[in-house]
């Protein structure tokens, strides 16, 4: 793959373009990893799929057989099957359900057991899609006994990093008394605001005594 341009190898169109505008010997070529001191690894993915009869042989064939296309060997044969059965096991088993938030409660009920009775202050959010169904929950701050300091380009960094169409902040205050600050309703309508403008709903924002909780939204703070 040395020889093509850089623009034209398979990890750089993927990286730009996604894995659908890969084809079949690109995909190959990148579970491959690399070529030989002769042969390079699309070279190969040619010859590995001309053999097999196309990806659909491809699919059904064993670590024998995928090891006796010149350049494969046992090591990288075991890496295109289990790839495989990734693919397989993916299209076979159903997604797990993820919790969605219908409204306040539900998302305190999701933290406060995990994050509500904390020694020191963490900040952080959770990742909705359109639905507000969970992706995923992350720290973006730790702090001390009663302070952590967030920013609204942590919070978005790691938003656009995770694809979500909205967020909930949330952080918890070790007093145990989840009675926002002054400086608490100030941050939570600058990154509102900041979300306006980068396209992703702010939902709430969730404080979390040991527990109980505090919702700026229901409390018309957001």
């Amino acid at each position: 793959m040395k020889d093509l341009s850089p623009d034209d190898r398979p990890r750089e169109k993927l990286r730009r373009h996604g894995a659908a505008a890969l084809g079949d010997n690109e995909l190959v070529a990148l579970v491959l990893g690399s070529g030989t001191r002769r042969t390079g690894a699309l070279a190969i993915a040619n010859a590995l799929l001309a053999a097999c009869g196309g990806l659909h042989g491809l699919a059904r064939a064993s670590t024998d057989d995928c090891a006796a296309v010149s350049g494969v060997g046992p090591a990288r044969a075991a890496q295109l099957v289990a790839a495989l059965e990734l693919g397989r096991r993916s299209l076979r088993r159903p997604p797990p359900r993820r919790p969605q938030f219908r409204g306040p409660r539900d998302v305190a009920q999701y933290l406060l057991p995990v994050f509500g009775a904390r020694a020191v202050e963490q900040a952080g959010i959770v990742l909705l899609d359109t639905k507000h169904r969970v992706l995923r929950t992350t720290i973006v701050a730790t702090g001390s006994l009663n302070t952590a300091a967030i920013e609204p380009r942590d919070v978005f960094r790691e938003a656009m990093r995770g694809g979500a169409a909205a967020i909930v902040l949330f952080h918890n205050h070790p007093s145990g008394d989840p009675s926002p600050s002054p400086d608490d309703v100030e941050l939570t309508q600058r990154i509102a605001a900041a979300g306006v403008l980068m396209g992703i709903e702010v939902v709430d924002h969730i404080i979390l005594g040991d527990a109980c909780y505090c919702s700026l939204k229901e409390s018309g703070r957001l």
